[in-house]
């Protein structure tokens, strides 16, 4: 089976999860014009638990399984990576099958009690086909990682996206004159196909790739193999009682680590929903505005976040190594071109969503009066999204995912206290909870922040946030004189795209003559290196 280096594995993941993240937009704009933003909501408020069960179940089983057979794979032992896949696929599969019983008997009392809303019984039963779907695709996206082996886990997902996305929408249209909750339980029954798709992808690449290393000829036994490890005493290890414990050990902690952000995720939709109620929005409303909120600002806030995440990607291997020389120079180098670029491209998105955002949410969702405002309100924030991403890598790279965790734990016990005091507040509703996810967002990137620093002992540039602002007011204002005084067409799709090329132009154009963007970091986007050439 064909390898790739490090740096073509992460391409080839980083280029399927932008057109993953692409390829998502197009339900989450169809989806609200088919069910409507009570429909969302309804799909929303039962996605919460499916993750926590999936993160129960799986969680640190991919990242075991690849560091494990890798470690086997490079010692020439595949053998032991297929016992080490197969036990694996043990684990998920009996604890995949054990919550699928418990989440279908479960689903009534989660409905009515713990999310208040009996509709989303229908999503919620439309879903739990898909935990041990997922739980088995996830080892064998571990097992060819390990196997440095990233094409496969590319080409599932992208696959996986193009299934979902036509299934939900069909079976979404199929059943809503059913009614609300059928329809969006259809929208869950369309994620589901996408997710068997995507698992019958694996298994067929796998058993194409199992066939492949048969044919070709393995060493004959005994030959430049006697006294190797097969036969040094390294057996122990090798049988299913030690693989099995070692998974274990391995995946824990990180499970444990994971389960944080699921269970804030779950405990932020239903606090949500219970405190609009308090606060004297009806059930259906509240269950709206909450889909309105998760399923459409949301989403738009963190679609330039991509950027950032690829560049968070990038920068842990390069920070490693230079931590590795204890190379404190260089870490404080790449600390603030990554925090620079990110800025710097994360900008823009937020003055667009901000001006703009009444007519970006009326061509996305065809309804501006519930998600402007609140996109609007968000944007402004939605930097320290940006700024996040690389942050967290570097305490991961330096060996601090422990402090990551607890900054992480921090801002969502905050976070959660706050939608519990702020939305359950006829005055604020649920612009206390966008107020609580705000409060999050700063205070876990300060945190962050805060700890890289002393980490690292590095200092700050405040000029280039300056610089960035700067850059971004001026932006702000030319695309709001554009799009309000500047008419070249009658078509809201042409002004609102004319308003943010003009922006777009302006900004980049001061970037460049302020010295934010320099020669050498145009020069290592691909595009631009070629056409140089």
């Amino acid at each position: 089976m064909r390898k790739q280096t490090f740096i073509q594995g992460t391409l080839i993941l980083l280029f399927a999860g932008i057109i993953n993240r692409m390829l998502g937009f197009i339900p989450r704009i169809a989806l609200p014009r088919i069910i409507g933003a009570e429909g969302v909501g309804l799909y929303q408020l039962g996605y919460p638990f499916f993750i926590v069960l999936v993160t129960v179940i799986t969680g640190g089983l991919p990242l075991a399984i690849a560091k494990m057979v890798a470690e086997a794979e490079g010692e020439n032992r595949p053998e032991e990576s297929r016992k080490i896949l197969h036990t694996g696929l043990a684990i998920s599969l009996t604890l995949g099958i054990f919550f699928t019983i418990v989440a279908l008997l479960s689903a009534s009392w989660v409905s009515s009690v713990i999310l208040t809303d009996q509709r989303v019984y229908y999503t919620f039963v439309s879903m739990t086909p898909m935990i041990a779907i997922v739980a088995v695709s996830s080892i064998y996206r571990g097992y060819f990682q390990g196997r440095q082996n990233m094409l496969p886990s590319a080409f599932s997902s992208v696959l996986e996206s193009f299934i979902r996305i036509f299934f939900m929408l069909w079976f979404s249209w199929l059943l809503l004159p059913k009614g609300i909750a059928f329809a969006a339980a259809g929208a869950m029954l369309g994620v589901t196909v996408g997710e068997i798709g995507g698992m019958l992808a694996l298994l067929l690449q796998y058993y194409y790739i199992v066939k492949k290393d048969k044919n070709e000829a393995p060493p004959p036994a005994g030959t430049a193999v006697s006294g190797s490890s097969a036969e040094s005493g390294d057996e122990p290890q090798r049988q299913p009682g030690s693989v099995l414990k070692r998974l274990i050990g391995i995946s824990v902690p990180v499970t444990a680590g994971r389960l944080i952000g699921s269970f804030s995720y779950l405990l932020e939709s239903i606090i949500t929903v219970r405190s609009l109620a308090l606060a004297g929005i009806a059930a259906a409303a509240a269950t709206a505005q909450y889909g309105s909120l998760q399923g459409m600002v949301i989403p738009l806030l963190l679609l330039p976040g991509v950027l950032s995440s690829s560049l968070a990607v990038s920068l842990v291997p390069s920070l490693s190594e230079a931590a590795a020389r204890n190379d404190l120079p260089t870490i404080h180098k790449r600390m603030h071109q990554a925090l620079r670029l990110a800025m710097v491209t994360g900008a823009p998105f937020a003055a667009v969503m901000y001006v703009l955002a009444v007519p970006l949410c009326t061509l996305m969702y065809g309804n501006a009066a519930d998600t402007a405002p609140m996109l609007r309100m968000m944007a402004p924030f939605a930097l320290f999204l940006y700024v996040q991403a690389p942050l967290q890598a570097a305490l991961q790279a330096m060996d601090r995912p422990g402090k990551a965790l607890i900054n992480t734990l921090i801002g969502a016990v905050v976070k959660i206290l706050l939608i519990l005091l702020l939305a359950s507040r006829p005055e604020y509703g649920i612009q206390g909870a966008i107020i609580a996810i705000i409060v999050n967002s700063l205070l876990v990137t300060i945190l962050h922040g805060y700890s890289v620093i002393r980490l690292t002992a590095m200092s700050l540039r405040w000029s280039d946030p300056v610089k960035i602002i700067a850059a971004t007011i001026i932006m702000a204002a030319g695309m709001s004189y554009v799009y309000t005084s500047v008419h070249v067409s009658s078509s809201q799709w042409i002004q609102f795209l004319e308003a943010a090329a003009c922006g777009m132009g302006v900004y980049f154009s001061i970037c460049l003559l302020s010295g934010l963007i320099s020669r050498r970091d145009l020069e290592r986007v691909p595009f631009f290196k070629r056409w140089r050439s």
